[in-house]
């Protein structure tokens, strides 16, 4: 099941990937030559997960260390998320953007009230430039796996909620990837109404529930 969501997910990425981001407006724009290197990056992509579904549980891995990326051992994992960590952290300050540490896993919360408008997929042109940030750090700390979760509060059918926290989640990954971050890094997945962080009785909690988290982890073979 995993595999057949990682493989739409980055179909969807790669459709999506044809943007870029005008420096000067922060604005998404379509990109011939992004997106011809996006479109054969995906396809790549989609046939490295199928090919590593039946050997590993999470066919990235596979992928990314057939395709030469060295995995983290022993005390490495925990020094390269350190750094990482530190430098989201100072990246991420003031901006709204949570960051959560779980062993070696970093978790970045990010409130629709900064990334999208009401009832919108469109990243907002002001929280352009701290995706940028973070896809850049991504790019850098290469040997990690990359998850995007989309969410929303409970208002609204269950239909409209799961396609609009799947085109969120797409939508900030494809800024992410447009970096020059390897898409077979990538799992992407709307998850609706499910797993609230908070009330959805109330406002406030409904304004938590709506958000979309990325979860990196280090790239570990075995």
């Amino acid at each position: 099941m995993r595999a057949s969501i990682l493989v739409a997910g980055l179909a969807a990425l790669t459709l999506s990937a044809c943007t870029s981001i005008n420096a000067f407006t922060g604005q998404s724009q379509l990109s011939d030559t992004a997106g011809g290197a996006a479109i054969g990056a995906g396809t790549g992509a989609v046939v490295g997960a199928l090919a590593g579904a039946a050997t590993h549980s999470d066919p990235r891995i596979t992928a990314l260390i057939g395709a030469g990326v060295g995995a983290l051992t022993g005390a490495a994992v925990g020094h390269y998320m350190d750094q990482q960590e530190a430098e989201l952290r100072s990246q991420l300050q003031g901006t709204g953007v949570s960051v959560t540490r779980s062993g070696n896993e970093i978790v970045l919360n990010m409130p629709s009230n900064i990334t999208f408008s009401v009832d919108s997929a469109t990243v907002q042109a002001s929280f352009n430039q701290t995706l940028v940030s973070v896809g850049l750090v991504m790019k850098h700390f290469d040997k990690t796996i990359v998850d995007v979760y989309g969410y929303t509060d409970n208002t609204g059918t269950i239909a409209h909620n799961q396609d609009l926290s799947q085109r969120r989640a797409v939508a900030v990954a494809t800024i992410l990837a447009n970096q020059g971050i390897d898409q077979r890094r990538f799992y992407i997945q709307g998850k609706g109404e499910d797993d609230p962080i908070a009330s959805n009785d109330t406002e406030s909690g409904r304004s938590q529930n709506r958000r979309v988290e990325i979860q990196i982890s280090p790239l570990t073979q075995g």
